[in-house]
């Protein structure tokens, strides 16, 4: 069977939710026996993961225009006629944007499987006609895939609340690693000034839906002593609110390292004294399962996606409340940081590559 992939920039080493879950599911799917080729979008391709296969993965480099607005839905038609081309038997579309190409490949004969990661019109980065088309391909994706997989129990409510789409949707989270035992020296922490369990971390996008200006507000009201705020993430598209957020961040005191994967990631993530999430909207974060899968203590904000019952109250706090938030790191840092030990058993790759396996097949 031959799975094309597409609604994802692409693989790998591209920074994004929906990418780091197409770099972990697809290599496990080859290891079912499928053949997989992931659409990347052209525009993201670099020297640096420029290539043609990644862990079996086929790779094929389709044109995007780098514009927010456009690049998802331009791409997402060229990929969907491009894996007609490849003679695909399932084309996988990720995210409700995307989604609109579903009648395309279902009028091409191909088998359409969406994955629903959130419904990303509540995010605040879209404008009237982009949160149109957001609903639009999230009915595209309720009327015309033959299965749809949602991340959390969210997914699952609006598909059957505002389409009465409720057959053939299946609940797979998303996963996480977990990490090696044993970890080189922090070389990276001490370019950036840092020092193990000497600072707070946030791992994210710089977008509006992030609250990451939230966070800098509120850190700087905290009783804080010498500990460090670190924001690792960046802007894809550079914007208005990405620049006053760095402007911001900078006048704070706070280390921004860019994006940051691999070993400089891994150092963050095995130094934090705290991690925090005060977004607004999510799917189901892999930022926050990362931080988890560490043994990270939390805190984050009180949406639906974030309430993993792996966490307590005490590791959230009122959305888009800064005094919230000030308080909540002000109760964190001023106790000793805890080990946490999480069960992470439902966020098992191999257990959500073989659930995708089986969604695949039943379409054969």
């Amino acid at each position: 069977m031959h799975i094309a992939v597409t609604g994802t920039r692409g693989i790998p080493g591209i920074p994004g939710g929906v990418e780091t879950h197409c770099a972990e599911l697809y290599p496990r799917i080859v290891e079912q026996g499928m053949k997989v080729t992931i659409v990347r979008r052209k525009c993201y391709v670099s020297p640096e993961n420029k290539a043609t296969t990644y862990k079996g993965v086929n790779l094929i480099d389709v044109y995007a225009p780098r514009r927010k607005s456009f690049e998802a839905i331009v791409h997402t038609f060229l990929a969907v006629v491009k894996a007609k081309c490849l003679h695909a038997d399932v084309v996988h579309i990720h995210t409700i944007g995307p989604s609109l190409m579903a009648p395309l490949a279902r009028l091409l004969r191909m088998k359409v499987v969406c994955t629903h990661h959130g419904s990303d019109y509540n995010r605040d980065k879209w404008g009237r006609m982009a949160k149109w088309a957001l609903h639009a391909g999230e009915w595209c994706m309720a009327r015309f895939a033959h299965h749809i997989i949602v991340i959390n129990a969210q997914g699952a409510a609006t598909l059957s609340s505002l389409y009465g789409r409720t057959h053939d949707v299946t609940l797979i989270y998303n996963g996480v690693n977990r990490p090696a035992d044993s970890h080189g020296p922090a070389v990276h922490l001490q370019q950036w000034g840092l020092e193990p369990q000497g600072y707070v971390l946030a791992v994210a996008r710089f977008v509006p839906e992030k609250r990451l200006h939230l966070l800098v507000e509120a850190f700087t009201r905290c009783n804080h002593g010498n500990i460090k705020l670190v924001l690792a993430g960046d802007a894809d598209h550079n914007d208005s609110y990405s620049a006053r957020l760095k402007a911001m961040a900078r006048r704070a005191g706070v280390v921004l390292t860019g994006f940051v994967t691999g070993q400089p990631l891994d150092e963050l993530w095995a130094g934090a004294r705290l991690f925090v999430l005060p977004s607004a909207h999510e799917g189901l974060p892999i930022s926050l399962l990362e931080a988890m899968s560490w043994s990270r203590d939390v805190l984050v904000s009180d949406i639906a996606a974030n309430r993993l019952p792996e966490l307590s109250d005490d590791d959230l706090f009122a959305v888009d409340s800064v005094d919230a938030l000030a308080q909540a790191l002000s109760r964190k840092l001023a106790a000793p940081t805890p080990t946490r030990h999480y069960d992470l058993t439902a966020y098992d790759w191999d257990r959500v590559a073989a659930a995708t396996a089986q969604v695949y097949r039943h379409l054969s």
